[in-house]
């Protein structure tokens, strides 16, 4: 079975990397894909995310999201920037409407071997210079770790880090 498709790339790449993560965390956070996040209809911050990474054990709705995942098209990282700087100001405003207190969003665009993250801290986004490849999944598991420990509730936002 190839991995040539966004589709199969969501499906046998990416997902099973997130729900590896979950495992870890003992499923206290929780892995949303292809879910509704409408948050803005007005802002243009509406549609379907390709994944969203929340601190809630809950899997019935999406709740205090904190990173947002988002395929590549057509193996171009830098095509995805612009919906994933979208989705992470959807989930800003998400946090903010529903007053939890997470004051660093990050995301990352992937297209399941190459991985980019992006933070956002209050109103400025950081892009991260380099890329993570899936070769060195243990690397890419340790960032999403560490952005799933340090986006707890009440978190600084880390100005001098990714």
């Amino acid at each position: 079975m190839g991995v040539d498709t966004e589709k199969a790339r969501s499906e046998l790449i990416v997902a099973p990397i997130l729900v590896d993560l979950r495992k870890s965390f003992q499923r206290q956070i929780s892995i949303f894909s292809g879910s509704d996040f409408t948050v803005d209809k007005s802002r243009g911050l509406n549609g379907r995310c390709d994944f969203l990474i929340s601190h809630s054990p809950e899997l019935l709705s999406i709740n205090a999201p904190v990173v947002t995942i988002v395929e590549a098209k057509n193996d171009n990282i830098k095509s995805g920037l612009p919906q994933c700087i979208a989705e992470m100001v959807a989930a800003q405003i998400f946090n903010y409407r529903r007053e939890r207190d997470i004051f660093c969003i990050y995301g990352s665009v992937t297209t399941g071997s190459i991985w980019k993250f992006l933070r956002l801290g209050e109103s400025h986004v950081y892009i991260e210079r380099g890329e993570h490849y899936l070769e060195n999944l243990e690397s890419l598991l340790g960032i999403l770790s560490h952005i799933v420990q340090t986006t707890r509730p009440n978190s600084v936002c880390s100005k001098d880090r990714l």
